[in-house]
């Protein structure tokens, strides 16, 4: 009989505040204005809402078919409850506030890096590490196309649509502009890390200006003004470059048919260079206030502030007397100068000539806690300072208060405005990765440890109860009653802490080098540590008698008293007790693992066999077996009784850094075991066959520590990783086959190289061109296709039997139904045309396209002739016009050529105008219907007596008002 085994499934993961992938949001909470808000972030493969002010999880966004981590948000404009959220793999997938999915895109061949919607919120453009720039309609759910020209990835991306604006500044000229700008499309602004800044016009589809960014390497980060009038570009060592943009112009050329060929939108108006060397990583202008965030990879973030023409004409006059002043003392004589300086007068008093460095100045420097990956302003209404959210790559989000520039300030002596963190999430994870994981005998606490801090965390509801200063612990276990903790530092000392209060009971300098290794006696009463100064000790928790100092008294107290010392040849990496307290494992750094018993410390069994430094090992539950895992990639499976290797397995692709048999003989897994590594896997293996049972994939960095429950139903394993993340694997009660996963495995590696083969070869035309088609073959869409193509051969051959039929019926009246298809019969016996309609139909909007594409020319009158079928007898017309015209698009040089799809095409033309009049009619008739019932309603329902007029000019002033306080 073939044995089955139950599956592993991830359950949850936590641990990880926000991941360093992606950029981060403020959103205000529900509309309220009194909270601190929330951050929106990216959590490795989850997008997380963190409530600021409480550090609690809102939401949690997570598409179980996706595994690939996020690499860019973004938030509507019009709907604050849907973000865009791009991935690592290409795909970009659209969420509602409530965790749902509203659709899915895939069309990049590579990571997202920057997204934009646009200010109707109908559009969304991507750009990624693919150098393409995609524009997507969320209407129709499909890719508009696809913008070629940067030649490396994309690194800055913004719709620029001004027609509101300026509607704002002139009441006259904003009727002209937003009537005539009803059909604009608007412009794309892109930049790029291959140091180019574009202007698209996204009407035309091509792209109308190009200049070169950054004159010291690559372009890193743009930032537009919410007023359009210009935008920064930032590249390396501290360069910010100011543009000007003109918005009016762009807005007018969309209504000019000739538009001369030196117009220039972009004006370079000069370079700012901010306080730190390293490049600028992200622009983010504050929506507004004329202030804007910028920083790089370091822990500061620079404000700037843009100043008003007021400052900026004083700042002007400042420098003219300067230099009148310079003069005056160079020459000796004024008289000479004179004329010279009125011409400067002149010249100085015009704004839009004045440098650059007079309308931006610094406004201060946040220091923060931790290199900054992303900020965004969190724009509180009716506050009297900025506040600034940061996102840093050690694993927190901080919120700081930023005091505006007094205007009572003197010019002479600024003060520098203070700033101050007012709030941050940190506790629920750790700042530097997790080295070490242990769980409670009762499987109800596990503990974590990294550099400087020891977590204790409920594993019911994974929330972070505890949080301890400790050294940089490598190791950590709990004693038994799990109400204390003993970690091993880096730095040779061990040190007790008590679970509930979080008190350091007893630190002791035990070794010269670091504890790469700390166990329990199976009988709980003493420990052992093994560490780089050759030595492996024994410790025993004891309660000692000690004095209060100044006085006679004495208090217990709990400490470690050293019983005894091995002494072995090289550094320990690893210890191992037996479960049944006989033996004690030692690997060493010489790549052999010595046993040695328990009782005597005198030396059993040696174990030779791996090329590297054994990094772990475990012991089976009944003390037969002993594995090994090595930096050589390979597992050792050993007995204890002679020491002889039963089997060595190739396990892994990077050096295994953890190994764990299951702690108990449930249903017979007692020699199960589960290996971690640097190739971010977890598998779990069945050492009496020597087979892999489960891979588990999940975890983005290399796993350096697991933990399996003891005795908890069901069972579960945690593990950590340097990606930050604690995730959970529940045992469920699914059972899986080695056969049957062994094909699961080949059919992905047979998937993934047949989508990228078929991403390397697009046709050439598309490469050379500015503008191609928003499309990416991927497996779902080739099966999909494969059974439109199948659906249409069987609804053809059912046509032909049904025509036959119908002829024969008509000269014989009692001929006998015809033997159809038995996958007509499965869907009720439906017609051929309601079948072929239902396996379109399955497809979602935005992989159709891809999916008909699949299709091979052969196929194309089957589908046509189905189409003039769906006209005929009006089944549902948006997606068959859609299929109609998309097929004639990809197909026009075939089709024109063919005499037989001529005259087809022109019965669907004829079907076609009869069904869409048809429907144009009853719409129609239906709107005027919905209009006179609306009259009736109006003129039967009960209308209070009110002056008509009076009402329309309160409304006008109250609009008025709320302009007037808004610009204001």
């Amino acid at each position: 009989m073939v044995k089955s085994y139950l599956k592993y499934e991830h359950a949850k993961s936590f641990g990880l505040v926000t991941s360093s992938t992606s950029n981060i949001l403020w959103s205000s909470k529900d509309g309220s204005s009194t909270s601190a808000g929330q951050a929106v972030v990216a959590a490795n493969e989850e997008v997380i809402s963190w409530d600021i002010k409480t550090g609690d999880v809102i939401n949690r966004w997570r598409d179980p078919k996706c595994s690939a981590q996020v690499t860019a948000i973004a938030q509507s404009k019009t709907d604050k409850d849907i973000f865009a959220v791009g991935y690592e793999d290409g795909s970009i997938r659209l969420w509602d506030k409530y965790a749902t999915i509203i659709v899915s895109f895939n069309g990049h061949r590579s990571a997202i890096t920057t997204l934009a919607f646009d200010r109707s919120g109908v559009r969304l453009a991507s750009g990624s590490r693919d150098t393409d720039i995609i524009v997507w309609d969320l209407v129709a759910e499909v890719g508009q196309f696809k913008l070629r020209g940067h030649k490396d990835q994309i690194t800055g991306l913004q719709f620029v649509e001004p027609q509101e604006e300026v509607s704002e500044e002139d009441g006259s000229a904003a009727m002209v502009l937003d009537t005539a700008g009803e059909g604009s499309e608007g412009f794309l602004l892109t930049t790029g890390k291959d140091s180019l800044i574009k202007l698209w016009d996204l009407g035309s589809r091509h792209c109308i200006e190009t200049h070169i960014a950054q004159t010291n390497g690559e372009c890193w980060a743009l930032g537009i003004a919410p007023d359009y009038s210009g935008c920064i570009t930032a590249g390396n060592s501290g360069e910010l470059k100011v543009w000007a943009l003109d918005a009016a112009s762009l807005a007018s050329s969309r209504h000019q048919v000739d538009v001369p060929a030196n117009t220039q939108y972009l004006q370079d108006r000069g370079t700012l260079f901010r306080h730190g060397k390293e490049k600028a990583t992200e622009i983010i202008f504050h929506p507004r206030r004329d202030y804007f965030a910028v920083h790089g990879p370091e822990k500061s973030v620079e404000i700037w502030r843009i100043r008003n023409e007021a400052e900026i004409k004083k700042s002007l006059a400042r420098k003219k007397k300067r230099r009148r002043e310079k003069l005056a003392q160079k020459k000796g004589s004024q008289a000479n100068e004179e004329p010279n300086l009125d011409n400067e007068d002149d010249q100085d008093e015009n704004i839009g000539s004045a440098d650059v460095t007079d309308a931006f100045a610094q406004h201060l420097i946040i220091r923060t806690g931790g290199k900054i990956r992303s900020v965004d302003w969190a724009d509180i209404h009716g506050k009297k300072k900025l506040q600034l959210l940061i996102g840093t790559t050690n694993n927190q989000l901080e919120l700081y208060n930023i005091a505006l520039k007094q205007k009572s300030a003197k010019s002479k002596d600024e003060e520098v405005p203070d700033y101050e963190r007012a709030l941050s999430v940190d506790i629920p994870g750790h700042r530097a990765d997790i080295r070490a994981l242990a769980l409670s005998s009762d499987d109800r606490l596990l503990a974590s440890t990294s550099n400087g801090s020891l977590k204790i965390w409920s594993m019911l509801t994974q929330k972070c109860g505890k949080t301890i200063e400790c050294g940089y612990a490598l190791c950590c276990a709990f004693l038994p009653g799990d109400k204390l903790v003993i970690i091993g530092t880096k730095s040779g000392e061990i040190e007790l802490f008590e679970v509930s209060t979080g008190t350091l009971l007893d630190s002791v300098t035990a070794h010269e080098g670091a504890i790469w290794s700390l166990q329990v006696h199976p009988d709980g009463r003493s420990i052992v540590s093994g560490s780089a100064d050759k030595s492996a000790k024994f410790w025993k928790v004891q309660v000692v008698q000690e004095e209060v100092l100044g006085s006679t008294r004495t208090t217990q107290r709990l400490k470690l008293t050293h019983s005894r010392t091995l002494k072995v040849t090289d550094d320990i990496l690893s210890l191992k007790f037996s479960p049944d307290a006989k033996y004690l494992a030692v690997s060493l750094l010489d790549s052999t693992v010595k046993v040695f018993f328990v009782d005597s410390l005198k030396l059993y069994l040696n174990l030779y066999g791996h090329k590297l430094p054994v990094l772990d090992m475990d012991i089976s539950y009944d003390s037969k077996l002993i594995i090994t895992c090595s930096a050589d990639k390979n597992i050792r499976i050993w007995g204890l009784d002679f020491g002889d290797c039963h089997k060595a397995l190739l396990a892994h692709q990077d050096s295994i850094l953890k190994v764990a048999f299951v702690p108990n003989n449930h249903e017979g897994n007692g020699h199960h075991f589960f290996s971690a590594s640097k190739d971010r896997t977890v598998k779990y293996w069945d050492g009496d066959k020597f087979e892999q049972i489960q891979r588990l994939d999940g975890h983005h960095g290399e796993i350096w520590a697991l933990a399996i429950s003891h005795r908890s139903e069901p069972a579960f394993l945690v593990s950590a990783s340097h990606d930050k993340s604690i995730r959970v694997w529940n045992e469920t009660d699914e059972q899986i086959f080695l056969e049957e996963e062994r094909e699961k495995e080949i059919e992905e590696l047979y998937e993934g190289t047949l989508t990228n083969s078929l991403e390397q070869d697009p046709d050439d035309e598309d490469e050379k061109g500015e503008v191609t088609a928003a499309g990416k073959q991927t497996s779902e869409t080739l099966n999909h296709g494969e059974r439109i193509a199948e659906a249409l051969e069987l609804g053809m051959a059912d046509l032909h039997i049904m025509k036959e039929w119908e002829e024969a019926k008509a000269a014989n009246p009692n001929t006998a139904p015809p033997q159809r298809d038995p996958m007509f019969l499965a869907h009720n016996g439906i017609s051929a045309e309601e079948y072929v309609m239902k396996v379109l139909q399955k497809p979602a909007a935005a992989a159709l396209n891809d999916a008909l594409l699949v299709l091979p020319f052969a196929s194309v009158p089957i589908l046509f002739t189905f189409l003039n079928i769906f006209a005929t007898r009006s089944m549902n017309m948006p997606l068959t016009c859609r299929i109609l015209f998309f097929m004639l698009k990809t197909h026009h040089r075939q089709i024109v050529a063919s005499r037989t799809m001529r005259v087809m095409l022109d019965g669907i033309k004829t079907n076609l105008r009869k069904a869409l009049k048809r429907q144009k009619d009853e719409m129609g008739y239906n709107i005027a219907a919905l209009k006179v019932a609306g009259m009736q309603i109006q003129d039967k329902g009960i209308k209070e007596y009110v002056d008509e007029n009076w009402d329309d000019g309160n409304d006008s002033q109250n609009v008025k008002k709320r302009a007037f306080v808004h610009v204001s």
